[in-house]
């Protein structure tokens, strides 16, 4: 057995079977609005499904690692200073998609022009189950996707599964999308799809401003920030470091820093049996930490195209594992969680 193969077994034994499974608790705080997620009697995050009038969808916010440091940015729900308050529909962890059927779900905000473009909005509908457990916690959601007249267009059926072991958090989530009015175009475009907005300690240093502009022309200045204490990297399954990430396709991508001292993994992981797999990623040092499927024309620069629909009553699922660990992930464990996750159904 080789050097890597042998690191491989050793971190795909740690994650599955070395480590003690630690107990996971969902609340629903109906309250609040929000189902409370702890690991090992810890805080990890919230399903939060304020309605459309504060989100235009359900998110996971906040999002913090097993030593208890928030990863996720505050601004817009809470504001911490030295933030960036650029695009405020990055809000925790989410999936959407910036062109169904014409309308935009990524992009909808109260913040920004309605007048320029048609937003749709993804409605919690209920919470279908909630499972605590020894091993692991499980929530299913429903959600309607409705366009900018209040039609619906797609019905969703998410599964959340929680798992921690150590000092490392795992969410699974597998999004089920059904078409009910007619067919649904999803056309290739570069906003999208599952993805987490980070922490400014996480994100990766810049000298430079940036303007970034959305299919309705609408541009959102990203200004140039001090860098004390910002330390984000991006490295992929293909060994590709830092911004050039964005447009790559892999199988993961993971993004290391550091906040007050503690070393820091965030990684998505794509599955097999998704649209596009391995995908693209939409990956921005400003702290957007996004995989998409579907934008294969922006991201590969016209070298790929997936205009994607899904036919009226049919059904397509979309899965994705998140990793959030108290460490520096090496390739060779990642490399061993993605061979794990494969073999989830």
């Amino acid at each position: 057995m080789n050097t890597k193969v042998a690191l491989a077994t050793l971190s795909l034994a740690a994650f599955t079977g070395l480590a003690q499974a630690q107990k996971v608790d969902l609340v629903n705080n109906e309250k609040e609005k929000k189902v409370e997620v702890s690991v090992d009697g810890k805080p990890f995050t919230s399903y939060y499904y304020p309605g459309e009038d504060v989100l235009k969808k359900a998110v996971l916010y906040p999002v913090m690692t097993g030593k208890g440091t928030v990863i996720t940015r505050g601004w817009p729900l809470d504001p911490r200073a030295n933030e960036r308050v650029d695009h405020p529909h990055h809000v925790g962890i989410w999936l959407n998609y910036e062109d169904v059927n014409g309308n935009d779900y990524w992009n909808n905000s109260d913040a920004v022009d309605h007048k320029r473009r048609a937003y749709g909005t993804i409605k919690h509908t209920g919470i279908a189950s909630i499972k605590s457990g020894k091993n692991k916690g499980e929530l299913v959601v429903t959600a309607d996707w409705v366009d900018k007249d209040g039609k619906l267009t797609l019905k969703e059926v998410t599964t959340y599964t929680f798992s921690g072991k150590g000092d490392t958090r795992v969410i699974d989530r597998s999004t089920k999308l059904t078409a009910v009015n007619g067919d649904v175009a999803m056309p290739d475009i570069k906003d999208g799809m599952y993805a987490i907005r980070v922490a400014r300690e996480l994100e990766l240093p810049s000298n430079k401003p940036e303007i970034f502009t959305d299919a309705a022309g609408i541009a959102t200045k990203v200004p140039v920030m001090n860098n004390e204490g910002i330390t984000g990297n991006y490295r992929n399954s293909n060994g590709i470091e830092g911004e050039e990430v964005w447009g790559k396709r892999a199988i993961w991508c993971n993004l290391t820093g550091k906040i007050k001292g503690e070393d820091i993994s965030v990684a998505i992981i794509d599955h097999p049996k998704n649209v596009g797999y391995p995908a693209y990623w939409h990956a921005r040092g400003y702290g957007l930490f996004a995989v998409n499927p579907l934008g294969q024309k922006q991201l590969s620069n016209g070298k790929d195209v997936l205009n994607f629909k899904i036919k009226n009553g049919e059904s397509t699922t979309f899965r994705y594992r998140m990793v959030v660990a108290s460490e520096h992930l090496k390739d060779a464990a990642l490399n061993a969680i993605a061979a794990d996750y494969a073999k989830v159904k």
